[in-house]
């Protein structure tokens, strides 16, 4: 599974590691790529995680604001 997360409120590289680092929490979650001049993150993961956990990854444990997610 891949999804990609539109998240605002990132603006430096520090930003980009807060995000990565509370995504790879979730369990199953198997590689996290940020793109900060983009303003997203795409998540693969070896099993199906729900949005709600990656939106409370990105707005509850990060600080960020989630726009959107989309399946890839």
């Amino acid at each position: 599974m891949k999804k990609k997360l539109y998240i605002e409120g990132m603006s430096c590289d520090h930003c980009v590691k807060h995000v990565k680092d509370a995504l790879s929490e979730i369990p199953g979650i198997s590689s996290v790529e940020v793109d900060l001049k983009n303003k997203y993150a795409v998540v693969a993961s070896t099993t199906e995680i729900s949005d709600d956990a990656l939106k409370n990854a990105v707005v509850e444990e990060a600080g960020y604001d989630l726009i959107k997610i989309e399946n890839l």
